[in-house]
């Protein structure tokens, strides 16, 4: 009976935890709230619309809201569908093989040939020259250069090295893949400079103290802290080889195919469905390659 009553006694003395409100734990919420609410609006929410109209039914004049799955079979059920994104994997790859060699190898100079900060600033600029105009003039600025009667075939054929104009020169996939390798190149070019800038000189000069020549101070020590630029730059230039039509349509003439042209000739012809759905496709095609990139170079540290 004396325990009984003393247990009450003891659990009126404990203290009572109340939980005070803090600032301090809602402030990074509320920092982060205005970029989540514009993620939100103009990226998350037009991307989940794509996703519901890829579902959609319609016909030439009107889309109907279902829930079908005709687009995607259509996608993923037609060889001209599954050959069109092979030629973009295929534009991809040797868009990025190339802006990779190039755009290293410039980053490079700027980064170890050039002695003063203010000379490398200049020489960076002079590369970002051609971005004052739009991409569509630096493009086309290529069929005058590349044509029948262009420099380049009016040259060759005065100079007697080709008996007649070369035809492959201009509406031909090489056209495409050099006009993607001129608009890109700089996207490879700047996240490069900027992780080779970062790296500590002292690194290069211990690795040629110890008797490294210097393609070995280049295999061994600049090449694998330049990854995480290279995936950077990686990311960029693929992302926008595989969404880029116009390249494509102007440069090839008509005569190649990509996933974003065929999406653009879909919303001329009002199949905005078909369209998303392919979209879809494409974003998911695009998330995996990033994603094996990231699993490959982490890019954190330069972030």
């Amino acid at each position: 009976m004396t325990v009984a009553l003393e247990r009450p006694a003891i659990a009126a003395t404990k203290p009572v935890r109340r939980r005070r409100f803090s600032l301090g734990a809602v402030t990074p919420y509320l920092q982060s709230a205005p970029l989540a609410l514009i993620l939100g609006a103009f990226l998350l929410l037009p991307i989940i619309m794509i996703v519901v109209v890829s579902f959609w039914d319609y016909d030439f004049a009107a889309m109907y809201p279902d829930f079908l799955t005709t687009n995607y079979s259509d996608v993923l059920g037609s060889w001209v569908t599954w050959k069109t994104y092979l030629n973009t994997i295929k534009f991809a790859a040797i868009v990025w093989v190339l802006t990779l060699f190039i755009g290293f190898w410039v980053a490079y100079f700027l980064a170890f040939h050039i002695r003063t900060t203010a000379m490398q600033m200049v020489l960076f600029l002079v590369c970002t020259v051609p971005f004052l105009t739009s991409n569509i003039i630096r493009m086309i600025s290529w069929i005058p250069v590349l044509g029948r009667n262009g420099l380049i075939n009016s040259t060759l054929v005065h100079m007697g090295l080709v008996p007649k104009p070369i035809e492959w020169l201009l509406y031909s996939e090489f056209a495409v893949v050099l006009a993607m390798v001129h608009l890109y190149t700089l996207f490879m070019v700047t996240p490069i400079f900027n992780t080779l800038m970062r790296i500590d000189r002292s690194l290069v000069e211990a690795a040629r103290d110890a008797g490294a020549s210097g393609w070995q101070v280049l295999w061994n020590v600049i090449l694998p802290l330049a990854k995480p630029g290279m995936a950077i730059g990686t990311i960029f230039v693929v992302t926008l080889v595989m969404a880029d039509f116009s390249t494509v349509q102007v440069m090839s003439g008509g005569q190649s195919a990509s996933v974003a042209l065929m999406m653009k000739n879909q919303m001329s012809l009002l199949q905005y469905p078909a369209a998303a759905a392919n979209a879809v496709v494409l974003l998911v095609l695009v998330l995996l390659m990033v994603a094996g990139i990231l699993r490959i170079v982490d890019i954190r540290r330069e972030l």
